[in-house]
């Protein structure tokens, strides 16, 4: 392969990855990629789980043979099956530069191979109709990270030593594609979670509520929101001081995930302050009023809070129809307003308070864009 060919190959695998959303999409692109610039017939990128002691399989693309799925849940192999490999592993090479990669063929090792080993890569290549492979150890900020490895089928030209120095070449691109891949999840996650409790953030909740009412315009699915408001925080801060009123948030939100897993998929959420909430997707309203209500028995025993008020509004309800995430918060909202109100142990549930039901018309009355609590009661909360 010419200079120029292989150069370009380098550029597009960088490219690749540099234009997938989210780690899934780069693993998919550094192993595509490589396979591409190596002339392979099937690619794949393993992690190594040092708690584990395991190679794990992230991706499997090009010529997948039977068992190989894309993206496998539990594809693994022991890394002591792998002698050649545990040396990186354990970073013996760590004072004398980076690892280079190696090729096996289905005869044993080949130019660039290490032979000596026990290799069960040569059965497996056998069995599954390959002629040749090239691993490329992965390092990632000093540290053994995983493997690239890429395979031609029988018939083809075996790898050889040139494709081993190229693969080590390319095992660096992969490095630096994934550090920045991880780095952009890290700056996802921190922009959609509340750095108190570790739930979703307000943002993060107006992203999915918007996904979940186009989902129920279009299929009907329910979409149910719990908003609830920690009783007797400002007392706290006042009487024993912001770090214990933190400690009391942070219990109710292990709380209020713990309820929340009373519903398959729901997303707990800080929204900020003392305010919180369930979104559940597909649940039925009473299972959602189910945990709502072990949400509020929960929170009226923690240490130092006085309970919760808790409001829920489902698409499920006789609540009018349901075209915005903004009406259903704004039930929600204002069912929670009226638990405030009524010191309720309990939820107050929007369209269930009969035929003219109070929280529905105190919604539906708010100005566009503002909920009926800010609008109505701004400034006499508790």
């Amino acid at each position: 392969m010419g200079e120029d060919i292989r150069l370009a190959a380098v550029v597009a695998l960088a490219q690749g990855m540099a234009a997938a959303h989210g780690s899934r999409e780069a693993w998919r692109a550094a192993a595509a990629g490589a396979c591409r610039a190596l002339g392979g017939s099937f690619a794949a990128l393993s992690v190594w789980e040092r708690e584990r002691g395991r190679l794990r399989v992230l991706v499997n693309v090009g010529e997948r043979t039977a068992g190989e799925e894309e993206f496998p849940e539990g594809e693994a192999y022991p890394v002591h099956q792998f002698p050649e490999i545990t040396e990186f592993l354990h970073e013996r090479w760590a004072g004398g530069g980076e690892p280079n990669a190696w090729v096996e063929t289905a005869e044993g090792p080949a130019a660039g191979g290490r032979p000596g080993y026990v290799h069960q890569r040569v059965a497996a290549l056998r069995r599954r109709g390959r002629g040749s492979c090239v691993v490329a150890p992965i390092v990632l900020n000093g540290r053994a990270w995983g493997e690239l490895y890429v395979a031609r089928p029988i018939g083809a030209p075996v790898f050889g030593r040139e494709d081993a120095d190229f693969a080590t070449v390319l095992a660096a691109v992969v490095a630096a594609g994934i550090a920045q891949a991880e780095r952009l999840e890290e700056a996802r996650r921190l922009a959609f979670t509340d750095a108190l409790t570790g739930l979703a953030n307000r943002r993060a909740v107006d992203a999915r509520l918007d996904e979940a009412v186009d989902r129920h315009k279009r299929d009907g699915v329910v979409v149910s929101l719990v908003v609830c408001d920690l009783n007797g925080l400002k007392r706290v801060n006042d009487t024993r001081g912001h770090a214990v009123g933190d400690r009391l948030l942070e219990r109710f939100g292990s709380v209020l995930s713990l309820c929340g897993a009373m519903l398959p998929g729901a997303l707990a959420a800080r929204l900020g302050g003392d305010e919180f909430c369930l979104l559940a997707v597909g649940p039925s309203a009473d299972d959602v009023v189910r945990a709502a209500d072990e949400l509020c028995r929960r929170a009226g025993e923690l240490e130092l809070g006085e309970g919760v008020a808790c409001g829920v509004a489902s698409t499920a309800d006789p609540i009018g129809p349901v075209r915005s995430a903004r009406r259903l918060f704004r039930l929600a909202d204002a069912a929670q307003y009226r638990a405030k109100a009524e010191r309720a142990e309990r939820p107050v549930v929007a369209g269930r308070g009969g035929p003219d039901d109070p929280v529905v018309r105190l919604a539906d009355a708010a100005p566009s864009g503002q909920t009926a609590e800010r609008r109505t009661f701004r400034g006499r909360r508790p």
